[in-house]
């Protein structure tokens, strides 16, 4: 897992949004997120600077100051709410969407847009807190990224 710059953020890699809203998620987030075993995962909207969404899961919600959203809205406490329908909460975007068992998500059309994301947008994958892994489209460590003398590895679906 390549670090972009010393002292730096650490990737994991590029996803390439496919058609129908397809991500892979890299076999290293899985792993170092405990999403193997996983059905359903939560997203949340990146921040203004470098768009995208952070995944996570819901034991991590649970154990962190995003708890207040599964007491705030019980409908992702039980994924009663339709899968990629966001909804907004302390200024950012949540939703649930499921991932199969080769780490595949399907974001629906309203999730890609709420997002601000499209088919074909290159999706940087960033070690974040230990509670959600980042997946960015814009922004100076895309472009970082983008400059990047070493490998970073491509994922697509």
């Amino acid at each position: 897992m390549p670090q972009l710059v010393k002292g730096g953020k650490f990737v994991f890699g590029w996803s390439k949004i496919g058609k129908e809203g397809c991500v892979q998620i890299p076999d290293d987030v899985i792993r170092e997120y405990g999403l193997h075993g996983e059905d359903k995962l939560i997203l949340l909207s990146g921040s203004k600077t470098s768009g995208g969404f952070a995944v996570s899961r819901q034991k991590l919600i649970e154990q962190s100051i995003m708890k207040g959203l599964l007491l705030d809205h019980p409908e992702f406490k039980n994924y009663s709410l339709p899968e990629g329908r966001p909804v907004k909460w302390k200024g950012r975007h949540y939703c649930w969407v499921n991932i199969n068992k080769h780490g595949i998500l399907k974001l629906p059309l309203e999730t890609l847009n709420c997002f601000n994301i499209k088919e074909g947008d290159k999706l940087l994958s960033i070690r974040g807190s230990n509670k959600a892994c980042v997946f960015v489209v814009k922004g100076p460590i895309v472009e970082t990224a983008i400059n990047y003398k070493g490998v970073i590895k491509e994922y697509q679906c």
